[in-house]
C-alpha cells in the first residue's frame, strides 16, 4: 500500500534509528513503526550527538522543511545533548534552548504541518542511596512552557519515564538500557554500560508512549495506530539498517555541510 502520511522525527539518540554495528541500542522511533499501520511513513531524521542547536546550525531542520508537506507531521525531541557541558552542543534550559524549539515549531508551520514536542526520557543513573536522578528535568519544564507559549500539543514523555524507573526501581530499570556484560553481544566484545540509551524493551515501551498520546490527544486519527497494546512482539520486530545504509542516510538528510557531522 503506497504511503499517505507522513511522520518526521527531528531528535538525537535518545529517537534516533541505530546502525547495525551499534545493536542492541536502539531509539523509541526506531521502534515507532511498530504502532502504526502502513500508510503512515516514520522519516526518521534524528541524528546521535545532535542538540536542538547542531541539528538546525547543520542542516537537518532545513532538509526537513525542504521535504515536509502540508498535513506532514513533525516530532521534536531534544535535551539530552542540550545539557552537555561543550560550548557548541549546550543551550541553557530557560533561555536558547526556548528559542531554539521555536524555530522547529515555526518551521513546521510554515509549511503547514503540524509541529509536536516530545520531552526526552530521563537516564537510568541513580545516586547512591537509589534515588533516581532528574538530569534532564530542566529541559522537560522548558519545552512545556514552549508547548503552552506556541500553542503545539506536548508529548510528556520524561515524566512517563520518571514514573516508569521509580516503580520498576534500579535493577528493573537496567532492562530498559544498555547494561551488557562482557561476551553478551558480539557488538561489544568487552562489555558495555550506557544508562542514556535504550535497548529494544525500552525503545518499545516509549514508542507505544508516543504513539498512544499521539492518539490520545487527538493529534492524530485513532485509525493510524495498531497494536498499542500488544505485549508480545518477537525479537525480530525492531531491526537494525546495515551501517552503509545508515551512513548515507545520515549523509542524505542534511542541506550544506553538515553531513559528516
Amino acid at each position: 500500500m503506497q504511503h499517505t502520511y507522513r511522520i518526521f522525527i527531528a531528535g538525537d539518540s535518545t529517537s534516533v534509528d541505530r546502525e547495525m554495528s551499534r545493536a542492541p541500542m536502539t531509539g523509541w522511533g526506531q521502534a515507532l513503526p511498530l504502532f502504526f499501520d502502513r500508510r503512515v511513513d516514520i522519516v526518521n531524521c534524528a541524528r546521535a550527538g545532535a542538540s536542538s542547536r547542531t541539528f538546525s546550525e547543520r542542516g537537518r531542520l532545513d532538509w526537513i522543511l525542504e521535504n515536509i508537506a502540508p498535513g506532514d507531521y513533525m516530532l521534536i525531541s531534544f535535551g539530552i545533548n542540550d545539557a552537555k557541558p561543550e560550548k557548541w552542543l549546550r543551550t541553557e534550559a530557560f533561555g536558547d534552548f526556548r528559542t531554539c524549539l521555536r524555530r522547529f515549531v515555526d518551521g513546521a508551520r510554515s509549511r503547514n504541518a503540524h509541529p509536536v514536542l516530545v520531552s526526552t526520557h530521563e537516564r537510568d543513573t541513580y545516586d547512591v542511596h537509589g534515588n533516581l536522578s532528574r538530569e534532564h528535568v530542566e529541559y522537560a519544564m522548558a519545552m512545556s512552557d514552549v508547548a503552552v507559549e506556541t500553542s503545539t500539543p506536548y508529548i510528556d514523555l520524561y515524566h512517563q519515564s520518571l514514573s516508569w524507573w521509580t516503580d520498576l526501581g534500579d535493577e528493573g530499570t537496567r532492562s530498559f538500557f544498555v547494561h551488557l556484560r562482557p561476551g553478551e553481544h558480539p557488538n561489544y566484545p568487552d562489555g558495555f554500560d550506557d544508562p542514556g540509551h535504550l535497548v529494544p524493551a525500552g525503545a518499545i515501551a516509549c514508542a507505544r508512549f508516543v504513539a498512544y498520546s499521539l492518539v490520545a490527544q487527538q493529534i492524530v486519527p485513532p485509525n493510524w495506530a495498531v497494536d498499542l497494546d500488544r505485549q508480545d512482539f518477537p525479537a525480530t520486530a525492531v531491526t537494525w539498517l546495515d551501517d552503509e545504509t545508515h551512513a548515507a542516510l545520515t549523509r542524505a538528510r542534511t542541506v550544506g555541510a553538515g553531513a559528516e557531522l
